[in-house]
């Protein structure tokens, strides 16, 4: 039987749980825009808006993929998958940041294509289409902001939201210029500019996504300080075998051989405290897997 779940654990799955609501509210906004810009793309012939509409529908799908994750994330550990399911939260991050690239390359071979056509578009419908689409993403960007939520998850979200309001910006910049200049060539110009903008945001979500898979030490943290204050501890000699990794945003996890003074095991439960505590307090670090070991014991298995 699997026992309960850590304080901090449960307060994760709870965490988890605030998650709902923001994504929620990015997924209604992403098909509404999809359904305005789809239509005006359609009715004006611009690329920009016909991409954006392409580009809402990968967001709708990913976003309904982060909050499948998050549901998953709430569930207890069972005996096949004792840290639960919050890495599901970290995949679905992975699966956004390649969708956004596939948007991107969408969007660019798209622009090349309508480089060498100089197809007319209608301004008017493309003007007012853009205008309502960056209202809604604005007001969606500022709204997930204030949600106070910040796991990967969400981040994710915000990316898409903010992939959408420069995309509508370009959109409406486009159809102001086009208005004046009857230059075309602006609407897959600026399409291509959007698209760069987007890969650079999908390529540092993917990183940081592959760093946790990979089960690299947080960015944030510095191995050597950590080491530095566990052997600090008071009956501490040594520190080995120490590793560091993510199980999913906000929550780390550590494990580490200690080396400690003299024979007295009535001290051991004092310096798992300390250590604990401090890696605790110090870096944010509540789930730690400690083993002592003695000074006679190291020096036997040294000579092995």
């Amino acid at each position: 039987m699997i026992a309960p779940m850590h304080a901090h654990e449960a307060h994760g799955a709870v965490g988890r749980g605030r998650e709902v609501r923001p994504l929620a509210l990015a997924l209604a906004l992403a098909l509404l825009i999809m359904a305005i810009e789809g239509t005006g793309g359609i009715l004006s012939g611009s690329l920009a808006l016909k991409a954006d509409a392409g580009h809402m529908l990968t967001d709708a799908s990913a976003l309904g993929l982060s909050l499948v994750a998050v549901w998953l994330c709430g569930r207890p550990p069972d005996v096949r998958r004792t840290f639960g399911y919050y890495r599901l939260e970290i995949l679905a991050a992975a699966v956004n940041g390649m969708a956004l690239v596939g948007i991107a390359v969408f969007i660019l071979v798209e622009a090349w294509e309508r480089l060498r056509l100089h197809a007319q578009i209608d301004v008017r419908t493309m003007l007012w289409t853009g205008a309502a689409g960056l209202a809604a993403n604005l007001g969606g960007f500022a709204l997930l902001s204030r949600s106070h939520v910040h796991t990967l998850n969400v981040r994710a979200a915000l990316l898409h939201l903010l992939g959408d309001v420069l995309s509508s910006v370009g959109v409406v910049a486009a159809a102001i210029v086009m208005s004046f200049t009857h230059a075309w060539l602006v609407d897959p110009i600026l399409s291509a500019g959007i698209a760069l903008v987007i890969v650079y945001g999908a390529v540092r979500l993917l990183a940081e996504a592959v760093d946790i898979l990979l089960e690299a030490v947080p960015g944030h943290l510095d191995l050597s300080e950590i080491l530095a204050q566990m052997e600090r501890a008071p009956g501490v000699q040594a520190v080995h075998d120490l590793h560091l990794w993510t199980i999913s945003n906000g929550l780390y996890a550590l494990s580490a051989h200690l080396v400690v003074h003299g024979h007295d095991a009535a001290q051991n439960d004092a310096i798992l405290t300390a250590v604990k505590t401090g890696l605790r307090s110090e870096f944010g670090i509540a789930h730690t897997t400690l083993q002592i070991e003695s000074e006679i014991y190291r020096h036997v298995e040294d000579v092995h």
